[in-house]
């Protein structure tokens, strides 16, 4: 747990020197519907870790999300079947759309919407190894993710 920690902490304090050094207006989503999608998050299935930079939510079925080559999303919140469209843009850039779930009744309501926040507001993103954390506009962490090989 710790070991995660101090990798999330060292991810976002890469990311907000990179940001810092590079300056300027952020960079535009590639969002073209007939672009095929490539890249290190793209079909991949990625598990849901923490949420922010220790919190982790005890739910009926894991979190989880895959883009797939389309951009399209595919997933669960950990209580409802996720589906949506992602873009990717330079400098890690990522922006999720038209994420929806199925709404079934789930003891844990509240969590699973915090996953489906936590990936509408993702911004930017950090590949370390098997690990995804995703930053908002703020560069503040949102959360981080762990592939499933």
């Amino acid at each position: 747990m710790i070991k995660t920690l101090r990798n999330i902490a060292l991810l976002a304090a890469g990311t907000l020197l990179l940001a810092a050094c590079r300056g300027g207006p952020a960079p535009e989503v590639v969002d073209e519907p007939s672009a095929r999608l490539e890249g290190p998050v793209v079909e991949q299935r990625w598990n849901l870790l923490l949420v922010g930079t220790s919190e982790r939510l005890d739910m009926p079925t894991r979190p989880y999300f895959v883009i797939d080559g389309e951009g399209r999303v595919s997933g669960s919140d950990g209580c409802n079947r996720l589906t949506g469209q992602a873009a990717l843009g330079d400098n890690q850039r990522i922006a999720f759309t038209e994420l929806a779930t199925t709404r079934r009744a789930c003891p844990r309501a509240e969590d699973a919407a915090r996953v489906t926040g936590m990936l509408e507001n993702a911004y930017r993103y950090l590949i370390d190894h098997d690990r995804l954390v995703f930053f908002g506009p703020d560069q503040r962490v949102l959360g981080g993710f762990r592939r499933v090989d």
